[in-house]
C-alpha cells in the first residue's frame, strides 16, 4: 500500500510539474502551447527589446545594448505582471558602410538600413498580433533609432485602428537611461564630462550593475569610441540607474496600455 501511495504521489507531482510553465518571462524559453495558454490567461503585453551590436570603447563588449535590453526588459515584464519578453533585436541602424560612418568605423559594429529595420519591427509586431498579444511594446536601448520605433508604432496603430491591438514606442525607456540617469549622477556630484554619452561613467556603471562580465575593469580609460570617462564607474551607481529605468518604464507602459 505504501509503495502504491508513493507511486501515485510521484505520478501526481510529475503531472502537475508538466502542467506548470517554467518561471520565465522570455518567449523563446516557452513552448508554443505554454505561450498560448499564458496569453489566454491574461499575459497580453509583449515587450520587444531592441539593442544593437556596436563598439563600446576598449573596455566594454560589443553586445552591451543587447544584454542590457534583455535584462532590463525582464525586470520590467516581471514588474508589470502581465507581460512577456520577445527575443532581443540585435541588428539595427548603426551608420553607413561605404564610406563607414559613426560606429561603423570600429570593428564589430553591425548595421542595417533604416527601412530594413522598420520592416523587421513591423513583421515582428504582426507575428505577435497573430499570437494573441494586444499591446506590443517597443523598448529601444539605443538613441539612433528612436524615431524609427515611433514611426513603426504609428503606422501599425493606423493599420490596426479597427482592432483591439496597439503598438507602443515607449520613449521614456531611453530617456530614463540617458537624460534622466545623467541628471541623477550630476546630483550625486559627478561631472558631465565623465558621465558622458557613450561608454562613459553612466553607460559603464549600468553594465557593471547588470552584467559585469561584459566590462574589462583593467581598461577603464579614455580611448577611441568613448565619450565620457568610466574610471569611477561602479555597480552601485549602475543600480541607481537600473531602478530609475525600470520604474519610469513600468509607469510609462501602464499609462500607454490604459490609454489603449
Amino acid at each position: 500500500m505504501v509503495r502504491v501511495l508513493l507511486l501515485f504521489c510521484s505520478l501526481w507531482f510529475a503531472t502537475a510539474a508538466e502542467a506548470e510553465p517554467p518561471d520565465t518571462v522570455f518567449l523563446e524559453e516557452l513552448t508554443w502551447t505554454e505561450l498560448r495558454d499564458l496569453v489566454r490567461s491574461g499575459k497580453t503585453t509583449v515587450i520587444v527589446p531592441i539593442g544593437g551590436t556596436e563598439q563600446n570603447g576598449p573596455h566594454m563588449a560589443l553586445g552591451k545594448h543587447n544584454r542590457r535590453a534583455r535584462l532590463l526588459s525582464e525586470r520590467i515584464a516581471r514588474a508589470l505582471g502581465n507581460a512577456l519578453v520577445a527575443p532581443v533585436i540585435a541588428y539595427v541602424p548603426e551608420g553607413g558602410v561605404n564610406p563607414p560612418t559613426e560606429h561603423m568605423r570600429f570593428a564589430g559594429t553591425i548595421t542595417v538600413p533604416d527601412d530594413v529595420f522598420e520592416k523587421l519591427l513591423e513583421s515582428a509586431a504582426q507575428s505577435f498580433k497573430l499570437a494573441g498579444f494586444r499591446d506590443i511594446v517597443f523598448l529601444g536601448d539605443h538613441g539612433g533609432y528612436q524615431r524609427d520605433e515611433k514611426a513603426v508604432a504609428d503606422r501599425l496603430d493606423r493599420e490596426w485602428a479597427a482592432t483591439d491591438v496597439r503598438a507602443h514606442a515607449i520613449e521614456e525607456y531611453y530617456r530614463a537611461s540617458a537624460a534622466e540617469f545623467a541628471r541623477l549622477l550630476k546630483s550625486e556630484g559627478y561631472r558631465e564630462h565623465e558621465i558622458g554619452t557613450h561608454a562613459g561613467l553612466a553607460d559603464t556603471s549600468l553594465m557593471l550593475a547588470l552584467d559585469p562580465s561584459l566590462v574589462r575593469a583593467n581598461r577603464l580609460q579614455a580611448g577611441d569610441g568613448v565619450h565620457g570617462d568610466a574610471k569611477r564607474a561602479n555597480p552601485q551607481l549602475g543600480q541607481l540607474g537600473v531602478d530609475l529605468i525600470v520604474t519610469q518604464t513600468v509607469n510609462a507602459v501602464r499609462k500607454a496600455v490604459t490609454r489603449h
